[in-house]
């Protein structure tokens, strides 16, 4: 894999001019041409980057939907996250097919900004690609707007560029946040069903051995299972049933737990372990702080 240190390199590979500015820079997606193919099968910055591209030349699925949008697709990938250039995104002279921007920033660029700490908290970051943000028309220029205000202002570098540099970021990554709001309320039908996916994924989970073989299932498994990144899944859910995905794993296995005390007469041990729980004294604490009743307790309660 191709690790690539700095902006300059970056703009080294893509035959850009250097960049302006050592920590930042904006670039159109029209202007790259890749100059060593093998290096973008795999490979991985220090860097953030956030795109966007538009007038893509094929339609690309979420799943087995299309996308919503095909006017703009943004993308957002964190430092030392692995990254492809698929064959299909180029053509036969080595030039990223479709037109729009690749925003690039180091994270020595946020240092005393309150942004160095925030940004953890943008949970697109963690995204897969198949995830994308799909803009509107009208998103789209909003977004491009702040692109061309990054770029204008770091043309020239005083004392206020990374401040001004830094509001159009924030600002940016605010307006991100709505419209992947947007993007899960429009998408109702396609986030439904992957609830539905989940809940069947839990039940043939729990109705086969493979609690005692593999013990509880994670959050990586079930997003695994569903083609989908574990931030995602618990950022979908959140906004279709107000709660994470750990939440759903711990409802389903209590509502086994609450169904094997009451209608079976194996031991709290036995029916931990069924679960797939190592040690018994997790599958109690775990029952009495969302029950507010020990398994015993419960059980007894129907037995009077």
């Amino acid at each position: 894999m191709k690790q690539i240190h700095s902006l300059a390199q970056f703009h080294a590979l893509l035959s850009l001019p250097k960049p302006l500015h050592p920590l930042v820079s904006v670039v159109r997606v029209s202007e790259l041409h890749l100059t060593n193919t093998a290096v973008w099968t795999q490979f991985a910055t220090d860097f953030y980057t956030i795109s966007l591209k538009d007038n893509i030349q094929s339609k690309v699925k979420y799943g087995l939907q299309y996308y919503d949008f095909d006017t703009g697709t943004m993308t957002f990938i964190a430092p030392n996250q692995v990254q492809t250039v698929e064959p299909n995104e180029a053509n036969a002279s080595n030039e990223i097919q479709g037109t729009g921007y690749v925003l690039m920033f180091h994270p020595d660029f946020l240092a005393t900004h309150p942004l160095a700490a925030d940004i953890h908290n943008y949970g697109f970051f963690a995204y897969a690609v198949n995830e994308a943000l799909h803009l509107s028309e009208k998103e789209k220029k909003d977004v491009v707007a702040i692109f061309e205000k990054i770029a204008t202002e770091y043309q020239h570098i005083d004392k206020h560029t990374q401040a001004i540099i830094l509001s159009h970021l924030d600002l940016l990554l605010h307006y991100s946040n709505r419209f992947y709001e947007r993007q899960f309320i429009t998408r109702t039908k396609v986030n439904h069903d992957l609830v539905a996916n989940m809940e069947q994924l839990l039940h043939s989970y729990f109705d086969t051995e493979a609690p005692l073989l593999s013990g509880l299932p994670t959050v990586g498994y079930l997003a695994e299972q569903l083609h989908v990144s574990p931030r995602y899944l618990s950022d979908m859910l959140r906004s279709v049933t107000g709660q994470n995905t750990q939440y759903h794993i711990h409802e389903y296995v209590l509502a086994k737990a609450k169904e094997k005390l009451v209608t079976t007469n194996q031991s709290v041990g036995e029916i931990a372990f069924a679960l797939g729980f190592e040690h018994s004294q997790s599958f109690n604490k775990l029952f009495k702080s969302k029950i507010n009743q020990t398994p015993l307790a419960y059980r007894q309660s129907f037995r009077r």
